[in-house]
This record gives structure tokens, C-alpha cells and sequence, in this order.
């Protein structure tokens, strides 16, 4: 086009979210500034610099030739500043367009119609030297633009479409010495007819529906001979991990009008390598160094790479250099992070995927990830989410669609936490199979797009060990030409883990069964629920599963919503909830306040209501993990895996979520933590067993576990403990002890107190359940997609009978390194029998704001008169904002407080 060469290549890169300001960046960046200087270019060949930002403007207000726009010094008059990864929705916020979309309904006051034409964004790079060659690298756009730079089209939308196909353009004809000028006229985004990204009923949908450039656009430079593709397939000597091959590939391409021949150095700690390669004038080959030519790529006693709790996380650099021969002259460099580790994950014998990494079977424990909903990349926000994960104990995040940027898999790497990324389900990814949802039906053209896709993500996925899988389907698994074209450019990329079909539980015609099952439930379920081998319970792979909503805390909920829209939230059980999501079926809360009417009592006020709901969460979140756990190495159905859904929400939301949007932790978040402690005791709701799970390698041996039955006034009405429990290691349990099934003078509503000590009589785990002498009553046969009915409640109404009990509080901080440790010690102070249920502890600032985000060595305790429990908090000493830390201290039954902890 325009007389000079376009190369478009499916190649990698991260879904990068925007760069906008409040939480995500700096109010006046200088990269982002109206008066932003140019992007300095380096000359270095085999240097990539990513543009510092944009000026954005719709097309509307822009009549100028796209020449005249994509020009060096073009005014940009009236234009808005704009982050190097930034949807248009994002810019405006930045730029304080529109009042916060996260409170109340304000987002629906924001205009669609202003984002239904093409949008505008332009930007300005230096370049000092033009005897390299340049090419603009990209993927990212939402949904498809005109590329221009110094005022001639290089790309139409036509070639440049769909959110995760890389593109690499050569514009070194057009580069001058000076600034330059990139322009992208970004065509407007629908999920239902774009290959892109949709929100599903995840949340309210931005009016913009994603469109904008959301990752990283690279200028690189480069001298003849370029390097592309370098990766290396690892073989891990299985099981004994004594050995472990390496074979290093990567495309060398020769981009002059003369033929070449360059030396391809290489290295991965101190094993070199190096060959000569003769290239045709634009022409690609591939070179590859195997063990078999280079002894050193076979490696003894390998440093292996283990997800969190199973061993360490070692990385391995591939260094490579493209010399043209006979003059030493660098002409393109690549570097790239690896790990060595064997993923596999076989049907069992009932059909569900078993997932072993490294030989070693391990149940999968995750969440369900989304990205902020205006895809604003924050890696600090990010990194406190995936620590959140660990501190959780899940070991998975399943990400559908959205696939994060190069950052967020570095940062899974680096912790140990493994991902399940694949495509999105109810939008055009699955059009063609998804029978009556949305998503239109492909044509000959999107085909392309999804393989080129496909090839693009696998590329830039294939090398990050904590990536154990890509699922080419969500709700429905591709036919047989999609599945073909997704596997070949698997097949080309070396993709070395599991391709799975889908999601649910689909087949595709080569991959056969998912192995996977998408059985629900997604709103209210009773916690007994989840121990029947059936529908979602804990039986197989469940990908995606909860009992819907998650109301926050209070703080905030005050953060989100209006008065009047509280008044509403705990008194009308029929009323919309903008805040839960988009769908008809989840518009209300409904079925999840009359359980939490059915099982606890109607709530008295919005306290009221949300300290029930705190209290309902955590017992259902903790059954939904602790089933999961008890039934994964059962010899018949057992459990392999759950995701919650979800993890997380992208913005301030009412359901699916294990922590808010703010990061702070309620009931979900601490029940979730309890289950899933290293060795654990748990109560089982569906045969009254205390079982001792083992989530460490090692077994575990002279334990002690005791349970005790109270009313809720403290009266003990029964008392057992066993000694010498042992259990072995990797998820293994053991039953210690099954409750009775009746108790002699036990009320309706009554606690159980489970308690776990080792050898030295030290506890080591703790749990406490209220429960009913009348269970909840599931009506199996009218399960649907989303929920099982229940046709009676359990009785817990008990325990708003409950004496008020005081918790005694105190507190000391330490700080070193720009992080501060809070120790509190909590006590029950009261003169009777009656235990504090549920205590939670808040740090607080000077003004009652919570400090996040934190991590809590244990929270939402319950403490039997005379009991005391020492808790840490570790948190960014700047998040205080110069203020001396407090502790707040509060219960089901336990008067609010706040305390000094300087």
C-alpha cells in the first residue's frame, strides 16, 4: 500500500488494560499530558520502545483529512490526553468527562451514542537515526483501525481487526529523522459481531464496549536481519525430574532486497551456541539448536518450576543475537523467560480432567479473573490481587477472554500461580456454535482473524509456566473447522500443555471431551449443596461455580451506592440491583435475600442485613472449598477441580466475588482462607464426619482433633476428642470422628467447635460452624441452570438470641521498608459461657477508612470466654497516608470498638 511494504504477522503480546488516573496513575503523567513530548525511539537494532501515550478525539468533531491528522505537527486542538493502553471511556475518565461510573447508576448517564462513531488517536515518536529498520509491532485494538503514519495509510481496519491478532508493520520508508506521527482511526467495538471482548453479565457494560488500543503499540528497530519467535520447548524427564532437554527455535528473517548471511548466537546460563544461517533477499527460515547439537541444552538436576506450596520458582533466560556476518554488526537481538515444568491432565475414569504438574496430582483451586472494567492496567493493583490469591490458598486463575498483558503472566511466574486462560463464551467468539445466545454468526473473514488470534496468543502464552492450559471453547466447544484452525496455529507454536474444548461439558472432534463440567450453581445454594456428587457439587471440573452474590462491607457498600439505594438493598428483596449485573436472571436478589430472611431472620437495618450477610458467605464460601478438598482423592467421582466464580469483579459489585473492588474482605474472602489452610479440620455437612485435609507434601502424624457441640448461649452439650490422627500429604484426608446424630438437649440452632493441635499440643487449625438441627431441604428435580431450588431452610435464627459479648483489643504496629506489621490480640472479656462469633478485625486509619489492601493471618474469629487470638496484618506503610493505624474490632455478637495501634 502507498508504495511500500505491509507485513502483518500473528504473532504475541499481552491484552494490556488502560492508563488512566485516581487509583491508576498520576492526575497530570507527563506521558500523558496535553503537552506530551514525543516517544524518544532508541537507535540500539533489536530495541523495542512502546509509544508514552495518545491524543484521542471522535471522529465527530474531527474534519481534517486523515493525512492532515496523522502529520507531524498537527495541532490536536481540543484533544483529550490519553495513556499508552487506554479504551476511550478510560481517556475521558482520565480527563474527568464523566463523574465516577463505579457509584451509583452514573454510568448510565454516560452517552453511547459518542462512542458508535470512529475515534481518533494520534501520537508523536523521535528518531535519531533512520539506517535501522523500523516497524510498528501491535496487537490490542478494539475492534479494528486505519493505521497512518506521517500522513499515508500503512493498514485499513479491514487488515487490522480483532482484539488479540499482532500486526507488524514496516514503515522504515516512511520514518524521518524528527518526529514522526502514528494516527489510529478505531473503528466502534460490539463483542456481538467483532472478534474482541464482551463483559457477558459480569457487570454493566461500558457504554464504549472496550473500544480503544488496550496494549502496549512498539516501535522496533532493527538492522537487515530480524529475529522473530524465539522460544524454547522444555522436555522434563518425568517423573524422576533428574534431567530436563531444551530445544531453542526462533524465525530469522531477512528484510533487505539482497541476500544475507548472519550468525545467530545464543545462550541460557552458561551454555552458548551459534549457527551461521544464509538467508534469500525476504527471506524467513527457521533455526533451532536441539541437545543433539548442543550438549549443554541437555540439562542435569534441572531447576524445576512448581506452583505455591508445591516448591520453588526458578526462571531461565534465552538470550539471542542476529550479527551480519563478516562485520560483527548486531542486527537484532530477543530475549525471552522460561520455566521447565510437565503439565498434563488426562481424563480420570469418570471422565473428569485430572491435572498433574510435574507428576504430581494436585486439585485445582481457583477464581474466576476480571480485569478492571475500563481494562485499566494498574500492576500494583494486580500484584495485590494475586497475592490475595495465595493468601487464599487457591492455586489457579481461569481467565475467560481478557487475557491479561506480558505483566500479569510474569507476576503468575514469579508467585506460583497457575492460569487457565481461553476465549469467552455469549458474544461472536462462539457464534457459530452457541445456538440461541448472542454472538453473530462468523463469516468468511472472521476465520482469519480467530486462527491469526489464536497464533498470537499462543505465541506470547507458550513460555510462561504458569500457563497449564488454553481453552479453545467457554460454554460450547468450536466445530470442527474452528477447532482445526485453532490447533494447527497451536501446533505451529509449539504449544506445549492441554488444549481443552471447553469449559462446560462439550466435546470438539479432535480434542473429544472437555473433561470439564459448567453444571452451576451461580446464585443462591444452601452450604450442604455442595457436598452431593451431582450438578455443581464437589464431584469433577467445575470451571465456574458459586452461590451468586457477595454483598461487600459495609465501608463499601457507603463507597458505592446511595442512601436511598441502601434503604432499598436490604428491604426489597424484588428490586433491580444495577450493581449485580446486566442479565435478567441475576437483576434482583431475590433468592438470595429470602435464604438470608429463611435461614437467619429478616434483617432489622442495613447493618443487620449486612452482618448477616457476612456471617451467610463465609459458611457458604468455606462448604464450597472445604467439599471440594474432602472429596478430591476419593477412589470413586472425586473432585478435581473448582473455580469461584468469581475471583474478583471489575467494578463495585453486589455478586461473584471474593474480595471488592476496593480489595477489602468480608465474610467470602475469610471463609475462602479458612478452607483451604496448609492442614485443615472440617466439619462435613452432608454425614456430620470431622475430616483432617492435608494440603502439604509432607504427611502429618500424631494429631490431636476435638470437637464440641454448644448451644449458642455457650452451654456444652457434647465433647469428643481423638488422638493420634495421621494423614498423608498432596490433598490427602483422613476421618477422625463423626458427630452424632442427635444430641441430648441441643437447641435448633447450635455451634460446633472443631480444633486441631499437633504433637507439642499446639493448635493448628480451628473452625467453628453454627448449625440447625433442621437442615436445608434441596429440591433436586427443579434444578436449573443456575441454581437448585430449596424448598426449607436450615434454622439459625438462634443465634440473633445471642448475648452481647465484649472483645477486648490490643494493638502494636512495627515498620521497616516502607511496610508496617499491625499485632492485635483480641479477647473474650465476658463473664459468661457465651463465645464472640465471628469476630473481624479492621485496620483503620484516623478517619474509620479501611487500610487495603492487607493481609490477615487469620480474621473473623470466634472466641469462647477467657480465649484470646493473636492476628497479624501486613500492609504498604503509604497506604496510611501519614496517619497513626487503628483497629476496629466487631462481631456477630460483639459490640463495635476502635483502638489505637501506633
Amino acid at each position: 500500500m502507498n508504495g511500500h511494504r505491509l507485513a502483518t504477522a500473528a504473532v504475541v503480546l499481552g491484552l494490556l488494560g488502560s492508563l488512566t488516573t485516581g487509583a491508576w496513575a498520576k492526575a497530570h503523567d507527563h506521558r500523558t499530558g496535553p503537552h506530551a513530548p514525543p516517544t524518544r525511539v532508541s537507535s540500539a537494532p533489536g530495541s523495542t520502545t512502546a509509544l508514552d501515550g495518545y491524543t484521542v478525539q471522535s471522529t465527530a468533531k474531527v474534519s481534517d483529512p486523515a493525512a492532515d491528522v496523522s502529520s507531524p505537527g498537527y495541532p490536536a486542538a481540543g484533544w483529550y490526553p490519553a495513556g499508552p493502553r487506554s479504551t476511550v471511556l478510560a481517556a475521558l475518565l482520565a480527563n474527568g468527562v464523566y463523574a465516577d461510573p463505579f457509584y451509583s447508576t452514573n454510568q448510565q448517564k454516560i452517552p453511547r451514542a459518542d462512542f458508535r462513531v470512529p475515534w481518533w488517536y494520534r501520537s508523536d515518536f523521535t528518531v535519531a537515526d533512520t539506517s535501522e529498520r523500523t516497524y510498528l509491532d501491535f496487537s490490542g485494538v478494539v475492534s479494528a483501525a486505519d493505521v497512518y503514519v506521517n500522513g499515508r495509510q500503512v493498514a485499513t481496519a479491514k487488515d487490522v481487526t480483532g482484539a488479540y491478532s499482532r500486526h507488524e508493520l514496516d514503515v522504515t520508508s516512511l520514518v524521518r529523522s524528527g518526529t514522526n506521527t502514528v494516527a489510529f482511526r478505531i473503528q466502534p467495538n460490539d463483542p456481538d459481531k467483532n472478534l474482541t471482548m464482551g463483559w457477558i453479565d459480569w457487570l454493566q457494560p461500558p457504554p464504549d464496549e472496550n473500544m480503544g488500543i488496550v496494549r502496549d503499540v512498539l516501535v522496533r528497530r532493527s538492522g537487515p536481519v530480524a529475529l522473530r519467535d524465539a522460544h524454547v520447548v522444555t522436555k522434563l524427564d518425568v517423573p524422576s525430574l533428574a534431567s530436563a532437554d531444551l530445544t531453542v527455535k526462533a524465525q530469522v528473517r531477512n528484510d533487505s532486497g539482497a541476500p544475507a548471511t548472519t550468525e545467530v548466537a545464543g545462550s541460557i546460563g552458561t551454555t552458548r551456541f551459534g549457527k551461521t544461517v544464509t538467508l534469500a533477499a525476504h527471506a524467513t527460515k527457521t533455526v533451532t539448536f536441539a541437545p543433539s547439537d548442543v550438549p549443554g541444552l541437555h540439562l542435569a538436576s534441572p531447576k524445576v518450576w512448581w506452583p505455591a506450596g508445591m516448591g520453588g520458582q526458578p526462571l531461565y533466560d534465552l538470550n539471542l543475537t542476529a550479527s551480519v556476518s563478516g562485520t560483527g554488526t548486531v542486527s537484532d537481538t530477543a530475549h525471552q523467560t522460561f520455566g521447565i515444568r510437565d503439565v498434563q491432565a488426562p481424563l480420570n475414569s469418570d471422565g473428569a480432567r485430572q491435572y498433574r504438574v510435574n507428576g504430581r496430582k494436585l486439585l485445582i483451586k481457583g477464581g474466576g479473573w476480571s480485569p478492571d472494567e475500563y481494562l485499566r492496567w494498574d500492576r500494583t493493583y494486580v500484584e495485590d490481587r494475586l497475592k490475595y490469591a495465595l493468601d487464599l490458598g487457591l492455586n489457579t486463575i481461569r481467565l475467560e477472554g481478557h487475557l491479561e498483558p506480558d505483566e500479569f503472566f510474569d507476576l503468575a511466574d514469579r508467585y506460583g500461580i497457575l492460569t487457565l486462560p481461553g476465549w469467552e463464551c455469549c458474544d461472536k467468539w462462539e457464534g457459530q456454535v452457541n445456538g440461541g445466545e448472542s454472538g453473530d454468526k462468523w463469516t468468511a473473514a472472521d476465520y482469519p482473524v480467530a486462527r491469526a488470534s489464536m497464533a498470537a496468543e499462543a505465541a506470547r502464552l507458550r513460555d510462561h509456566p504458569s500457563v497449564i492450559s488454553f481453552l479453545i471453547g467457554s460454554d460450547f466447544a468450536p466445530d470442527a473447522t474452528i477447532e482445526k484452525n485453532y490447533l494447527d496455529a497451536l501446533k505451529a507454536a509449539d504449544w506445549p500443555t492441554p488444549v481443552v474444548a471447553a469449559a462446560s461439558d462439550k466435546s470438539s472432534p479432535q480434542l473429544g471431551s472437555s473433561g470439564m463440567k459448567m453444571t452451576g450453581p451461580y446464585d443462591w445454594v444452601p452450604p450442604n449443596y455442595w457436598y452431593a456428587k451431582r450438578e455443581g457439587g464437589a464431584t469433577g471440573f467445575n470451571s465456574e461455580t458459586s452461590a451468586g452474590p457477595d454483598i461487600p462491607t459495609l465501608d463499601t457498600l457507603r463507597r458505592m451506592m446511595t442512601p436511598a439505594e441502601l434503604d432499598t438493598l436490604w428491604k426489597n428483596p424484588d428490586a433491580k440491583q444495577y450493581h449485580r449485573s446486566p442479565s435478567s436472571t441475576f437483576g434482583t436478589l431475590k433468592l438470595y435475600d429470602d435464604a438470608l430472611t429463611g435461614r437467619y431472620g429478616a434483617p432489622t437495618g442495613l447493618t443487620d442485613y449486612v452482618r448477616k450477610a457476612q456471617l451467610a458467605q463465609y459458611e457458604n464460601v468455606r462448604a464450597q472449598f472445604e467439599a471440594y478438598e474432602r472429596n478430591a482423592t476419593d477412589s470413586s467421582k472425586p473432585a478435581t477441580g473448582v473455580v469461584y466464580w468469581m475471583f474478583n469483579s471489575g467494578w463495585t459489585s453486589l455478586q461473584w466475588q471474593l474480595m471488592d473492588r476496593h480489595l477489602d474482605q468480608g465474610g467470602a474472602y475469610f471463609g475462602a482462607k479458612k478452607a483451604n489452610e496448609p492442614l485443615h479440620v472440617q466439619y462435613s455437612y452432608d454425614d456430620r464426619s470431622v475430616v483432617v485435609v492435608n494440603n502439604r507434601h509432607a504427611a502429618a502424624s500424631e494429631l490431636t482433633a476435638r470437637a464440641t457441640v454448644f448451644n449458642p448461649d455457650g452451654t456444652q452439650k457434647y465433647d469428643r476428642t481423638v488422638t493420634g490422627v495421621k494423614v498423608s500429604g498432596d490433598g490427602a484426608h483422613s476421618t477422625a470422628l463423626t458427630l452424632p446424630a442427635s444430641v441430648s438437649g441441643l437447641s435448633t440452632t447450635y455451634l460446633v467447635r472443631l480444633t486441631l493441635t499437633d504433637a507439642s499440643g499446639k493448635e493448628v487449625s480451628r473452625n467453628v460452624y453454627w448449625l440447625s438441627t433442621g437442615p436445608d431441604t434441596l429440591d433436586w428435580a427443579h434444578t436449573d441452570w443456575y441454581y437448585t431450588p430449596t424448598t426449607s431452610y436450615a434454622d439459625l435464627r438462634g443465634l440473633s438470641a445471642m448475648a452481647p459479648v465484649p472483645v477486648s483489643a490490643a494493638a502494636s504496629t512495627d515498620t521497616s521498608g516502607g511496610t508496617s506489621t499491625t499485632t492485635v490480640t483480641v479477647r473474650n472479656t465476658g463473664g459468661g459461657r457465651t463465645p464472640s462469633l465471628l469476630t473481624d478485625v479492621h485496620l483503620v486509619d484516623a478517619t474509620g477508612k479501611p487500610v487495603l489492601p492487607i493481609e490477615w493471618s487469620d480474621n473473623e474469629v470466634s472466641l469462647w470466654p477467657g480465649e484470646t487470638a493473636t492476628l497479624t496484618a501486613t500492609y504498604r506503610t503509604a497506604d496510611l497516608h501519614g496517619s497513626a493505624p487503628r483497629v476496629r474490632v466487631s462481631g456477630w455478637n460483639t459490640p463495635e470498638q476502635t483502638v489505637p495501634a501506633g
